[in-house]
């Protein structure tokens, strides 16, 4: 007895009870069996035992036709409500599954933002109306995983080695400058040692660790830890200490190339700055992206233009331990190396 109280509170499986549905639909197993993809002796050993757990009879069976008993009548009432909420729930989970919706979250620097809003974020959430992007710019580089987004975009150089990452953008320069006011009262540097005897603005990279000076000409790398009173985060406010006079700023050429033009700032050093690899968007490799992402990153990859292949930049899955503190020295030689393919 105590063992058929036991039987008859197992859960019974949904495979069971679907066969019943199944049955009591097309009052044959044949096509019961059809409907569910499943040979009739498989949904006959289905229905068998879960009336054996249930201790009922839920079919009455002849050799020409199968119908619900009482019970199985009362019992399926009960469960087919359920059934469909059941099918409707994993209706809606494939669709999600299928279909951008939902948040998608980018960690992401201040410069960044400015390089990919317009023509990527917009371009997303005109195309796809479910869905809200949330962006997080800050000068620090997170753990994209540890701290719930959904993927970044940085330089390529800093990317963690775990993610898998997209080449975005162009190549980029740094820039060496000053405003004619500082040069008013210090020398045009001719060569990266002489940076030394110079006021610069210095900066940090996303780990928080100092940024060095890297400079490169005809295969000759000089790494310069310059000096200087002020430490900023940001090249916005590197810029702007430059345009006050304060000292040198090293900063990419597309954020100065205006004020360089208008003479508001001196460009020097510029033979000792290569291009190097610019911007990627990465996302974490170890899981597949939803269809939000998916979809996002089909956008990113449609916005390549023809640099990316004369470039030779390709989307790649690192592999192996984070890297905050690598300069631009290593990662131009891999540029040089695509070039030459």
């Amino acid at each position: 007895m105590v063992k058929n109280f036991v039987q008859s509170r197992t859960p019974a499986r949904l495979l069971e009870l679907n066969a019943i549905a199944a049955i009591a639909t097309h009052g044959n197993f044949r096509l019961a069996a059809v409907e569910l993809g499943m040979s009739p002796s498989a949904l006959s050993h289905a229905v068998a035992a879960l009336e054996q757990r249930m201790g009922v009879r839920l079919l009455h069976r002849t050799t020409r036709s199968v119908r619900l008993s009482e019970v199985g009548e009362r019992f399926l009432a009960r469960v087919r409500p359920a059934l469909r909420e059941i099918a409707d729930a994993m209706d809606d989970v494939h669709a999600l599954a299928d279909t951008p919706r939902g948040t998608l979250r980018i960690n992401t620097s201040e410069g960044a933002v400015r390089r990919f809003l317009g023509p990527i974020v917009l371009v997303f959430l005109e195309r796809y109306p479910d869905v809200q992007v949330d962006i997080v710019s800050e000068g620090r580089l997170v753990d994209i995983v540890a701290e719930g987004f959904d993927a970044g975009m940085r330089l390529a150089e800093f990317v963690p080695r775990d993610m898998v990452a997209v080449p975005f953008g162009p190549a980029l320069r740094f820039a060496v400058v000053g405003s004619p006011r500082y040069f008013e009262t210090h020398p045009v540097p001719r060569a990266p040692s002489e940076l030394l005897a110079h006021e610069c603005i210095r900066g940090r990279l996303p780990s928080g660790a100092p940024f060095r000076w890297e400079f490169e000409r005809r295969g000759e790398e000089v790494i310069v830890d310059v000096t200087g009173r002020l430490t900023v985060d940001g090249t916005e406010s590197m810029v702007e200490a430059a345009l006050a006079g304060r000292g040198l700023a090293f900063v990419t050429e597309e954020s100065v190339g205006e004020l360089v033009h208008e003479g508001r700032l001196i460009r020097v050093l510029e033979d000792w700055t290569p291009p190097y690899p610019g911007l990627a968007f990465y996302y974490p490799s170890h899981r597949d992206p939803s269809a939000t992402l998916r979809a996002f990153l089909d956008i990113v990859r449609a916005s390549k233009p023809t640099w990316s292949k004369r470039l030779g930049a390709s989307e790649t899955r690192q592999t192996g331990q984070t890297g905050q503190t690598g300069q631009t020295g290593r990662t131009r030689k891999r540029l040089r190396g695509k070039r030459r393919g």
